[in-house]
């Protein structure tokens, strides 16, 4: 079965030799691999360190950019079966990450995978947490919901050559097309040994914009869902406290108590910026997509 490994990047240098050295390093002797990369508008090295380890280069315009039409112009170069997305600042956690997200694909247990996260030393605390709550260690397959994250996930390609990806939104493309083809019947699946450390480097103002378009895309997946300024401060408020408690109980509070605060300022503003509009929604869903635990 051939895989295709379909990267998205812009600026990767720094992590993309590693990414390759563990692609490299996967034990799947039944799969042929291929890589794609997706680049728009790298100035760092990014592409040549692309092409030194033989991966096919697609390029797209800054001002054609959107997270779904990368995707999906990586998906129309790729050949494999399955088409595999991974970020170009993650690096697989062990030799099996491959085999295991692809696993309930070909065994026609899910149409679309997707693979734990963690953090590293150098991490975000608060993004830590996070991990945590998304990502947990045991595996969901099939799961029961629409959730997903293509910073590390896999699709059939017939049912992506179906589907397509969203290319409109301004993010949460994967949640989207997880909504799509599970109202058309097929399974999703959560796959906790496929794992990758996922390494943002980001300021704190891309970390609000990363949000905010979240958010702002959240308003076609669930045009109910709305945060309201109380909801904005009482969910900072409770996840800074939670994250506290954590960092106590590590020893770690002076250490990451002021980072903690500008990321869940950052994360709830740009949520409450981008998802600002004026629309009921339950006190379960609401607490489903924003609460921290």
């Amino acid at each position: 079965m051939l895989i295709s490994i379909v990267i998205r990047t812009l600026n990767e240098a720094r992590h993309l030799p590693a990414l390759f050295a563990g692609i490299a390093r996967q034990k799947a002797p039944d799969l042929e691999v291929e890589v794609v990369v997706v680049d728009s508008g790298s100035t760092d090295g990014t592409k040549e360190i692309a092409a030194a380890n033989n991966a096919r280069i697609v390029t797209i315009q800054k001002s054609e950019f959107t997270f779904g039409r990368s995707l999906n112009m990586g998906c129309e170069a790729a050949r494999g079966d399955v088409l595999v997305f991974v970020s170009g600042h993650c690096i697989p956690c062990g030799e099996n990450w491959l085999a295991e997200l692809v696993a309930p694909i070909r065994d026609g247990v899910a149409t679309y995978t997707y693979g734990r996260q963690v953090g590293n030393g150098d991490s975000k605390f608060s993004e830590c947490q996070l991990f945590k709550k998304y990502f947990p260690e045991s595996s969901r397959i099939p799961q029961e919901d629409f959730f997903v994250n293509n910073a590390n996930s896999a699709i059939a390609k017939a049912a992506w050559e179906r589907f397509r990806f969203d290319e409109a939104l301004t993010g949460l493309e994967d949640m989207e097309l997880g909504k799509r083809i599970m109202l058309h019947g097929h399974k999703l699946a959560y796959c906790a040994d496929a794992a990758v450390y996922h390494l943002h480097e980001e300021g704190w103002r891309q970390v609000k914009r990363r949000y905010e378009r979240e958010a702002i895309a959240l308003q076609k997946i669930l045009p109910e869902v709305h945060l309201s300024f109380g909801d904005f401060i009482r969910f900072f408020l409770s996840s800074v406290l939670l994250d506290m408690g954590v960092a106590m109980q590590e020893r770690r509070m002076r250490k990451v108590i002021l980072e903690v605060v500008l990321f869940r300022f950052m994360q709830f503003w740009g949520a409450y910026r981008g998802n600002h509009v004026h629309r009921v929604l339950s006190r379960e869903a609401k607490y489903r997509y924003f609460y921290p635990k």
